[in-house]
């Protein structure tokens, strides 16, 4: 297998698994690295988000995700996802990859559905996508996440060039879950629009 395809797989793998790793990753690692050297804290949306956790767990690959101020990592409502992947990668190919994990999960959970937007000008793609995870019962929706995520290819101070995943997830949890549905249907555009028009932070390594 080629470098780059393992790199790909590696970064789906790790950048995109079940958005409910997402608990585990706040809770064990007290330590934070800001890696990227974001201006903190992001502000976004008419609200400030914090670095709650971040991860470097290659030479060509970062993670970090942030939270407001008192919400809580394991059950947050709203949360900043910003990937990095630094070599040569293809961002069509990441982008792609993204779509075929979406298209295997939603043959066994039909609550998954997606949308997605590309920008032939800026050479930038978006994927909208919806996820639900479900209670210990097996029977009741426990957990709805929205996510919309942006993809840039980006050129760093140094001169290094990268594709960033800038992202922004939502949730809703139990009997919250129906309004938070609804709410969908009209204002889903709302968010993909102001991800689109936000200014990604400087990046440097």
């Amino acid at each position: 297998m080629s470098k780059k395809k393992t790199l790909i797989i590696f970064i789906i793998t790790v950048a995109f698994v079940s958005f409910i790793s997402t608990v585990v990753n706040a809770q064990t690692n007290n330590k934070l690295t800001d890696y990227l050297h974001v201006p903190g804290p992001v502000s976004f949306n008419s609200g400030s988000y914090n670095l709650s956790w971040s991860s470097h767990p290659s030479d060509n690959f970062y993670k970090q995700e942030y939270i407001q101020k008192g919400d809580n990592a394991d059950k947050f409502k709203t949360m900043i996802l910003i990937d990095v992947a630094t070599s040569n990668i293809s961002i069509k190919d990441i982008v792609a990859m993204k779509i075929e994990e979406l298209k295997k999960m939603k043959l066994s959970n039909p609550m998954v559905n997606y949308e997605t937007f590309d920008n032939p000008k800026s050479g930038e793609y978006m994927i909208d996508f919806l996820l639900s995870a479900n209670a210990a019962d097996g029977k009741t929706i426990d957990v709805v996440e929205r996510n919309v995520y942006r993809y840039k290819t980006i050129t760093d101070k140094s001169g290094k060039k990268a594709v960033v995943l800038f992202g922004v997830s939502t949730r809703s949890y139990g009997n919250d879950i129906d309004k938070f549905l609804v709410s969908l249907k009209s204002t889903k555009k709302d968010l993909v629009n102001v991800v689109a028009k936000f200014e990604m932070p400087a990046i440097s390594f």
